[in-house]
Order: C-alpha cells, then sequence, then structure tokens
C-alpha cells in the first residue's frame, strides 16, 4: 500500500506551514524571537536608595509646629501655668567637655627604627648609631661613631624581630637587645647586662 505522491507532499507542506504559524506571534503563538528578530530593550528598573539608613525622626517641615513632647503639658491646658509664671524648671548641670580619647601609640617596626639614634651607655658616654634600610644577607646595615664601648664600635648590623631591635657585631654576635619606640629604646649590652639607651 503504498500512499500517492502528492498527498505526501500536501501532507509534508501542510506540516511546515502549520509549524512556521505557531511560531509567530502574530497569531497568538510563543513569545520566542529567532535569532534574526530585532532586540527587544529592558524595561526600566526602579532605583533603589542608597545611603545609611536612621532610625532618628525626620526634622519638622519648614513652618509646621514642633508636635508636643511625651510627658510635657499640653499649652492651653485649663489649670495650667505657661513657664516662668511662678514656676521653677530643674536643669541638668553644665557638661564639662570629656577629655578627647589619647590614639594608641602606632605599633614599632622594622622601617620606624631605621635612621639615626644617639646612645648612652650606664657611664652617661653617648655616640652616634645608624640603623641602615638597605639589606645585609638577612639583616640590616648599621653602624657606630665615637663611642666609648668595644661592644657598640663593632656593630655593623641590626634587625627587628618581636618587638625587640637586636644590634650585631662583626661575626654575628648579639651586641645589644633593645625595646621601645620609634623615638626611644632602652635594652643592655649583650656581653656585660650594662643598660643602654637610643635616643633620636
Amino acid at each position: 500500500m503504498k500512499t500517492p505522491f502528492w498527498i505526501m507532499t500536501a501532507t509534508l507542506c501542510s506540516a511546515l506551514a502549520l509549524g512556521a504559524c505557531s511560531s509567530s506571534s502574530r497569531f497568538g503563538g510563543s513569545p520566542f524571537r529567532s535569532a534574526a528578530a530585532a532586540p527587544v530593550a529592558p524595561e526600566p528598573v526602579e532605583a533603589v536608595p542608597s545611603g545609611p539608613i536612621m532610625s532618628e525622626p525626620l526634622p519638622p517641615l519648614a513652618g509646621q509646629p514642633l508636635p508636643p513632647v511625651a510627658g510635657a503639658p499640653m499649652s492651653g491646658s485649663p489649670g495650667l501655668q505657661a513657664p516662668g509664671a511662678g514656676t521653677d524648671i530643674a536643669s541638668l548641670p553644665p557638661q564639662s567637655a570629656a577629655p578627647a580619647p589619647v590614639a594608641p601609640a602606632a605599633p614599632a617596626s622594622r622601617t620606624s627604627m631605621v635612621g639615626n639614634w644617639t646612645a648612652k651607655d650606664a657611664a652617661g658616654g653617648t655616640c652616634k648609631v645608624q640603623l641602615s634600610s638597605s639589606p645585609a644577607l638577612d639583616l640590616y646595615r648599621a653602624s657606630a661613631s665615637g663611642c666609648a664601648s668595644q661592644d657598640l664600635t663593632k656593630v655593623n648590623a641590626w634587625d627587628y624581630r618581636d618587638g625587640e631591635v637586636y644590634l650585631y657585631q662583626q661575626g654575628g654576635a648579639v651586641a645589644a637587645r633593645l625595646r621601645g619606640s620609634s623615638s626611644s629604646l632602652t635594652g643592655v649590652l649583650a656581653k656585660s647586662g650594662a643598660p643602654l639607651s637610643l635616643a633620636r
């Protein structure tokens, strides 16, 4: 049973025509668009307000009277007197200005220690110590001039670790350990335990 060629052709053409019509929106078909269709502009989106949200009440409108304070007598109430007409009103004592909080000292760091220092030993002798930012292997370069202490005259490197400044002698031995801020350090000489201070 063979179907005639013309019936098959008519069925195929009808199917193609109905398929084309069903994708067209003019016949109430699917809203999908083909790739060749013109792009649709997006609908405008309502702007969302930005900024901090405040819980304080809004200020009164210009020219409008202020609302009554809760618990305060209403003006015009019978039997009440206006303030100042024989009544005393309590007030709080004036507050003195609170002292401004003191900002904590900035934590010391390696870079805040770089520069020229004046060293003072236990005998009262002073000399100059320079802590440089130029690296020397895993330490930084340092120099001392005019120091009476043999331990300080040999200083050639330094480092900052765990809040302490370490001064090193030639050969890598620790000459001194000091603690403090970027303007004043106190500590001891490593060999003798004698006190040592550095100041700018």
